[in-house]
């Protein structure tokens, strides 16, 4: 049984999740540099961040502070392509926060998907939690399909939380509860 387990855990069909080692850094500040993506999942001002900045937020991750971040690995390959993490976990209520980046040359190829499905069936089975929960931007329609396709439903909307492109934008609050998770499951 344990066996059985072992071959798929932390795996999806394309990707496989792991920790992130100093060989990644160099990637992941080449991807997190990209002032694309920036926009797409970082709701503060907008200025490019230093190596250091990097470092500082790999190194303050911390599982003692309900803190957690994997490296995106393609799976047969075994080449980093972006993280996905697990945050601001309330284990009284049985929620956490979620988000994931992905490079630029690696979107719009199911791997944030994979990457997504893999994080909630180990927040649900490992974690022991009842609801995932993220915000999005609501201009980020290739992210909001994703997370649809995981089985995330909008729960609600921030009207006009975040300015960008010299407007207001929504933000999308979504969730997905241990329920809907096992409903598709079958």
């Amino acid at each position: 049984m344990i066996n059985q387990y072992s071959k798929r855990f932390l795996k999806g069909d394309k990707v496989a999740l792991r920790k992130i080692t100093k060989e990644d850094y160099q990637d992941y500040f080449a991807m997190e540099d990209l002032m694309e993506s920036r926009l797409l999942m970082n709701d503060e001002i907008p200025f490019p961040p230093t190596e250091r900045d990097h470092e500082k937020f790999l190194s303050e991750i911390n599982p003692e502070k309900d803190e957690y971040i994997f490296g995106i690995e393609l799976k047969d390959e075994k080449i980093f392509i972006g993280t996905i993490s697990v945050y601001a976990v309330n284990w009284k209520n049985g929620t956490c926060h979620v988000g994931v980046s992905i490079g630029a040359d690696y979107q719009g190829k199911g791997y944030g998907t994979d990457s997504m499905k893999v994080l909630i069936d180990f927040i649900f089975n490992y974690m022991n939690l009842n609801k995932v929960k993220l915000q999005v931007f609501s201009y980020n329609k290739r992210a909001i399909a994703s997370y649809e396709k995981c089985g995330f439903f909008l729960e609600g909307t921030l009207r006009e939380e975040l300015f960008r492109f010299g407007s207001y934008h929504d933000i999308c609050t979504m969730g997905i509860l241990r329920t809907d998770w096992k409903n598709t499951q079958v």
